[in-house]
């Protein structure tokens, strides 16, 4: 097992030990979905969102990739794809960093100090900068509706104007031994 591979999986093994909800995607350690609290004394206070974090083969050498699949409203989130402009995970990652990190100090700095001269998101940032009150209610209003514990399950692309419906999805367990094709030998 190469060096990069093993310290993949020790970070990710760092992350699930501590107080993070992991979920890995596909069986595998390449991808996962991690829950995120806002951070105390801000406007994210009490809001819960659901990141999306997929590490590069090259990683720690090259940064993980970060986005938010439930809605928020920050400058520097891009609202309908949840992508990050923070520039210690984009341009100034270092392999001294890690996954505890990105979710420890990156992203509630990012929470914490928004900044309106780099965004993604050109509304938020322009409230931001013109009516400060009225950001700051927008910002609680998509925290209310957008990220509580009952409403994380849904990403950006569930609240799009897409005609999926989540009735379609299957949890992957069949409600009789008749629908399994091949049913294991006894």
């Amino acid at each position: 097992m190469s060096s990069p591979s093993k310290r993949r999986e020790m970070d990710v093994m760092k992350l699930m030990m501590s107080d993070y909800v992991v979920e890995p995607i596909n069986d595998g350690i390449n991808e996962l979905n991690v829950e995120f609290h806002g951070p105390k004394e801000s406007l994210y206070e009490g809001g819960l969102w659901k990141i999306r974090v997929e590490l590069p083969d090259a990683y720690p050498y090259k940064s993980p990739s970060i986005g938010f699949l439930n809605r928020i409203f920050h400058p520097n989130v891009d609202e309908l794809s949840g992508s990050v402009c923070l520039d210690v995970i984009n341009q100034s990652w270092s392999p001294m960093f890690d996954l505890l990190n990105v979710f420890e100090v990156f992203l509630p700095q990012l929470l914490l100090y928004p900044n309106p001269s780099d965004p993604l998101n050109g509304d938020a940032a322009s409230l931001m900068i013109k009516d400060k009150e009225q950001y700051e209610k927008k910002v609680k209003e998509y925290c209310e509706l957008y990220a509580k514990k009952g409403n994380i399950s849904g990403t950006i692309s569930d609240d799009s104007d897409e005609d999926e419906s989540n009735d379609d999805v299957s949890d992957g367990r069949s409600e009789s031994s008749e629908d399994v094709a091949g049913n294991a030998d006894p």
